[in-house]
């Protein structure tokens, strides 16, 4: 029979030692973990959106105001006003202005975008902006959340079916379980090496749908633009699937106001700006970035990367609303042509029972979607505030977010 085990004094100070090391190891990786870093408040009570109005009102007067450091870009999403500073996405009453909840990091908010009834934030990290959290826009509640390389500055759009994060550098297409369905530009540790079509070019516009990724880019060496259309969920999301490449040999590469109005469907239509050789125009492009037609677009354009913003660009039922910097245009949702102008705008505007409300100086104009006739003009005071002035609807009520005017910062504010 064997002798029993005996513990000796040495095996005691080792275990102790072993438990003093492991507890150090926890609370290290705790104090340095982002959770120690991050406070989350969840609603009491999760709301729904409120009844769509049936009229647009004679008249709208301001009930609440906020600073927002979004760059004044309301996002309302399950019946909540979402704002946001440094580090902080915050969910409003959109009745009091009062926070329902929030989500704070101690790391810098990159963007916020409004999708699949949530706020989806970026916050920046050693790689960009590439902590991304989505938020429940009745409660606050975080549901799902990723990591990837990203640029900074890195823009977020949303087409009805993906978010799109596009920087100079890089894009990320994800779904709404925020899985990436594609990665286009620069990859810094390839799992494929050669997966990505070309390397080193710089992206100036993007836009997306459920069937096609539409990039604009400056690729070196190239005479012009060029413009490459992809499936936005390919077998193997680090293997892009391109459908066609163009260079439009007639834009030079140095322009900074070219971008992708809209895709629809197997149609992609871009703004190109004059050159010594050709006016401005919009120019539509097949599924493959094969030209079709260009039309004569002569209103100044103004906005740029990275000030051009997702929300300059609007679906409003059967029409698409770009704001060019000094005008709303309309283009026909199915053909993507040009229907009308609205000079003088300050946004692209927002759909209220039916008609467009599209800020201007005097307040909010109420136009018609089809025709862009505006009916009457509903006043608003703006003071000193600067264009652009983005709008929302949530309800009867209607939601500006207004730029500052040093270009950083802003404010949302509620009218009703």
């Amino acid at each position: 029979m064997l002798a029993p085990e005996r513990r000796t004094r040495a095996d005691v100070i080792a275990a102790a030692a072993i438990v003093v090391v492991a507890l150090v190891a926890a609370v290290t990786i705790w104090w340095t973990s982002d959770a120690r870093g991050t406070t989350s408040v969840v609603a009491d009570s999760p709301v729904g959106p409120p009844p769509s109005a049936l009229s647009v009102p004679e008249s709208v007067r301001e009930l609440w105001r906020t600073d927002d450091a979004g760059r004044g870009t309301p996002i309302v999403v399950g019946g909540t006003v979402v704002t946001s500073d440094e580090h902080a996405v915050r969910g409003l009453d959109p009745a009091t202005g009062d926070t329902r909840w929030s989500y704070t990091r101690d790391r810098v908010l990159c963007g916020v975008v409004g999708a699949w009834d949530a706020a989806v934030a970026t916050y920046r990290d050693d790689r960009g902006c590439g902590q991304v959290t989505e938020l429940d826009g009745a409660s606050g509640a975080r549901e799902d959340q990723r990591t990837n390389d990203a640029d900074d500055p890195a823009r977020l759009g949303f087409d009805g079916t993906y978010v799109t994060q596009m920087g100079a550098s890089r894009l990320e297409v994800w779904r709404s379980d925020l899985v990436r369905t594609l990665e286009y530009g620069r990859v810094d540790a390839p799992l494929n090496p050669g997966s990505q079509p070309r390397s080193g070019c710089t992206l100036i516009s993007s836009a997306s749908a459920s069937s096609r990724v539409a990039v604009l880019e400056r690729c070196p060496g190239e005479t012009g633009l060029r413009l490459t259309t992809m499936n936005p969920a390919p077998k193997d999301a680090t293997v892009p699937e391109v459908y066609g490449s163009t260079v439009l040999a007639d834009v030079s590469p140095d322009v900074d106001t070219a971008r992708v109005l809209g895709v629809v469907g197997d149609r992609i239509a871009l703004y190109l700006p004059p050159s010594d050789t050709v006016v401005g125009r919009v120019a539509l492009f097949d599924g493959s970035a094969t030209f079709l037609s260009a039309t004569p677009f002569t209103e100044p354009v103004t906005t740029t990367w990275p000030d051009a913003r997702s929300t300059d660009l609007v679906r409003t039922g059967s029409i698409l609303v770009w704001w060019t910097g000094s005008a709303a245009v309309g283009f026909d949702q199915s053909t993507l042509e040009r229907r009308w102008v609205l000079p003088g705008a300050l946004g692209a505007g927002a759909i209220m029972a039916g008609q467009l409300l599209v800020p201007v100086p005097e307040g909010l104009a109420v136009a018609d979607t089809e025709s862009g006739t505006v009916s009457r003009t509903l006043p608003v005071a703006r003071a000193d505030e600067a264009a652009p002035v983005t709008v929302a609807v949530l309800g009867t009520r209607v939601v500006e977010g207004r730029a500052g005017l040093d270009g950083a910062g802003g404010s949302t504010v509620v009218l009703g």
